[in-house]
């Protein structure tokens, strides 16, 4: 969610950065950037920083909607190295070597996990994370394989969350919706996965609102990691978007809460599996000003002047205009399913989605043996293709590897 009015590059334009007309510059411009840190695979904490975020308040880009007629042909190698001059590249966790976070949660890596008694035959991802030019890292990420199990069929979690306002939203998210996801799952069956869905984002949302976050009484304050906390937080004003996507052998489940986005790449097609939650978006428009409330354009539409989404987990105090209902679609699986790509809005403020499965595509043709590996290339190019394209949001993004043969019998 962009919350600083900036230039994007569209597809119709040059992905190449500006160049700086010198050397002294362009070193003046690379010391007044932060650091970026890339995080390969495991949601790691983000780090804390002394500045609140400023509520989202970005436009949609046009690009990130419109359709390429040849998604590769648009990538400029020249710009995704220049991206390095966006910031210092450092990754936090390589794939195979998790001996260095030993707090990592223990199902976030690569390969075959061991969990509950039982082998999973977890799919092949890979995520990256960074703060990119904000002062602040607010996006969340949340990877569970065969975080539970459907008449012997494993179910994976992947979700993705942009907090605003602050981190603690959005890192509430990630700790505590997919327990929440699988108690209702105990409590459900396959064929309620749109209600089900709708009552655990609704759960997660009143553990975060006001009422509920009284969670700090009585609590040493000097054991608190989000910095916000500790200078009287208003909870009302802090939420998160949501996009979080279950992965069966026979279904993909999505349900999206904001404006982060999922995309399936099914035979070099990209199809949306989500839509983007903004208030200018006619039925939501239509829902705001039912509900008594004004879309006011202040660079950009947004929620009264203040939120650039219409649908947010949190922001008790925009409701009842800005909503935790998700919008659940439930997808077949294909043999021509290829992958899917989860991320926040800095990477589709400025990727349409055609090119962001070209990429994906590129990097996993010929990598079935290497597959983690290849997914994890992918979302590490898709985020410093971002930042070269001058993404001025937190990107977060995570590949599944979808290419597989489907089971012989799933009712999940």
């Amino acid at each position: 969610m962009a919350g600083i009015c900036c230039g994007v590059v569209g597809e119709s334009e040059s992905a190449a950065p500006v160049e700086p007309s010198s050397r002294g510059s362009r070193r003046r411009k690379l010391d007044l950037l932060p650091s970026i840190k890339i995080v390969a695979v495991s949601a790691v904490a983000p780090p804390l920083e002394s500045f609140r975020k400023r509520q989202k308040c970005g436009t949609p880009s046009p690009a990130a909607s419109s359709p390429s007629s040849s998604p590769s042909s648009k990538l400029d190698p020249e710009s995704i190295e220049k991206s390095r001059d966006s910031g210092r590249l450092e990754r936090s966790v390589s794939g195979t070597d998790r001996s260095k976070k030993s707090d990592l949660p223990p199902v976030t890596g690569f390969g075959v996990e061991v969990e509950n008694g039982f082998v999973s035959d977890e799919p092949k991802f890979g995520m990256t994370s960074v703060c990119g030019r904000r002062r602040d890292m607010e996006d969340a990420v949340s990877i569970h394989p065969s975080f539970h199990r459907i008449h012997s069929d494993d179910l994976h979690f992947f979700g993705v969350f942009d907090g605003h306002g602050c981190s603690h939203v959005a890192e509430k998210c990630r700790e505590r919706l997919h327990e929440i996801v699988k108690q209702e799952l105990e409590v459900s069956t396959a064929e309620e996965w749109k209600g089900m869905m709708v009552k655990s984002f609704l759960r997660m949302d009143k553990e975060v609102s006001r009422k509920s976050a009284n969670r700090f009484s009585g609590v040493d304050r000097s054991t608190i990691s989000c910095r916000c906390d500790l200078q009287s937080p208003q909870y009302d004003a802090v939420g998160s978007t949501a996009a979080v996507s279950i992965v069966t052998p026979k279904k993909i489940i999505v349900s999206n809460c904001g404006d982060s986005r999922v995309v399936l790449c099914r035979n070099g097609v990209a199809i949306p599996l989500s839509s983007d939650h903004k208030p200018d978006r006619p039925d939501e428009l239509l829902r705001i000003q039912q509900a008594g409330g004004r879309v006011i354009y202040w660079d950009g539409p947004r929620v009264l002047g203040v939120l650039a989404m219409s649908r947010a987990i949190g922001d008790s105090y925009l409701k009842p205009f800005v909503i935790p209902d998700p919008e659940v679609t439930v997808t077949d699986r294909t043999d021509e399913d290829e992958c899917l790509i989860i991320a926040s809005d800095g990477l589709w403020d400025v990727v349409p989605n055609e090119t962001a499965c070209g990429v994906a595509r590129m990097c996993l043709r010929g990598a079935s043996e290497e597959g983690h590996k290849a997914c994890s290339d992918a979302a590490l190019l898709l985020t410093k293709l971002a930042l070269a394209r001058q993404s001025a949001d937190n990107v977060s993004v995570v590949v599944v590897d979808l290419r597989r043969n489907l089971s012989g019998s799933s009712s999940s």
